[in-house]
């Protein structure tokens, strides 16, 4: 990216140099604005025509990318949906089945395959940094329940 698109992308000011016969003459714009991710699309908000909606989104989506993305927690969720997507497709009969073909310990499977079953408040906790003493290794030392208010019970003392 040149220097002359660097606050498109990022936010920053954007600073211009202007030759003129008497000398340079620095030009400094600034435009407070905020990018949400509108599924593939990106949409750029201003707070003079934002409504809370949209603020509440873009706070959230900035707490999301200030998490840590590739923690061992994200990765076994990915993994456990994915499975969750093999077996409802058909792909495979059984967590045994992908435990071969992945190359991994049948039971180590099993626990990461049931946190597709959690609840997608904890799994939104989880990923935006809320619960940061939820780990991936608290949650799969005790079978997850399957009813979700149980699950927030369980997990209710990791703030």
């Amino acid at each position: 990216m040149s220097r002359r698109h660097r606050g498109r992308a990022t936010g920053n000011p954007v600073t211009y140099q202007t030759p003129l016969p008497a000398g340079g003459v620095q030009l400094e714009t600034f435009l407070p604005w905020t990018l949400v991710r509108r599924g593939l699309k990106k949409q750029v908000i201003t707070p003079l025509d934002a409504p809370q909606a949209f603020l509440d989104e873009a706070r959230r989506e900035r707490l999301v990318r200030g998490a840590d993305e590739d923690s061992p927690l994200m990765r076994a969720f990915g993994l456990a949906c994915h499975w969750q997507r093999l077996l409802d497709e058909g792909r495979f009969n059984s967590i045994t089945e992908i435990a071969s073909a992945e190359g991994i310990d049948r039971g180590q499977a099993s626990k990461i395959a049931q946190l597709a079953r959690v609840a997608p408040d904890i799994v939104e906790a989880c990923v935006s940094g809320l619960a940061k003493g939820l780990t991936l290794q608290r949650l799969i030392r005790r079978p997850v329940p399957t009813a979700w208010d149980a699950q927030r019970a369980q997990y209710r003392q990791f703030p």
